[in-house]
């Protein structure tokens, strides 16, 4: 895990077409997911990034604008990307499910899913709207394959994860995953 955690914006969109126009002006990454039917997802592309200019984002951000910390937990390229919201455990506060997701979940995901040659915890700082997420996962991999039939490395490693996940996240209410291609691709040296 690297020491330098950058604060970033991420402005969820309900389009593709919309993320990619904010993202000419911005100049981060566009983690969009290009399936036909993205109806029954939280959002359709996540845009990471830094800017000074508030207004370029809440016009563009329709599903929810944050200020996250980008912690690159495993730095390296991907070409598809698992990105998976969370909701904090209703048990626990977010710095309490923070905390866990950071210290104790990224070592096992490290562990468990040896596929994943890249991986960043974009932890939620303040959300200014939208939807209160307290994070989103982006878990790289090279190749759709890879991210669909190879996310966990042993026969346990699903129940280890899954288990260790019901402790700091909400699994009822945590929406379900995009599976998002980033624009332009990050490098080892991109926050998120």
């Amino acid at each position: 895990m690297t020491d330098s955690t950058p604060l970033l914006w991420a402005a969820a969109c309900s389009s593709v077409s919309r993320a990619e126009t904010l993202n000419q002006s911005l100049g981060g990454t566009v983690y969009a997911d290009h399936r036909a039917d993205t109806s029954k997802l939280p959002f359709a592309a996540l845009v990471t990034g830094v800017t000074d200019n508030l207004d370029l984002l809440k016009d563009a951000a329709d599903v929810g604008l944050y200020i996250v910390c980008a912690r690159t937990i495993k730095a390296g390229s991907a070409k598809i990307y698992g990105l998976s919201p969370m909701l904090a455990h209703p048990q626990l506060n977010h710095k309490q499910a923070d905390d866990h997701w950071r210290d104790t979940h990224a070592p096992l995901a490290l562990t468990h899913h040896a596929y994943m040659t890249h991986y960043v915890q974009l932890s939620v700082v303040h959300t200014l709207s939208g939807r209160p997420f307290d994070g989103f996962a982006l878990c790289g991999f090279a190749t759709l394959e890879d991210l669909r039939e190879r996310f966990f490395s042993e026969p346990d490693s699903r129940e280890v994860i899954l288990a260790d996940i019901n402790t700091f996240a909400d699994t009822q209410r945590s929406p379900r995953r995009l599976l998002a291609t980033p624009h332009p691709q990050p490098t080892e040296d991109s926050p998120a």
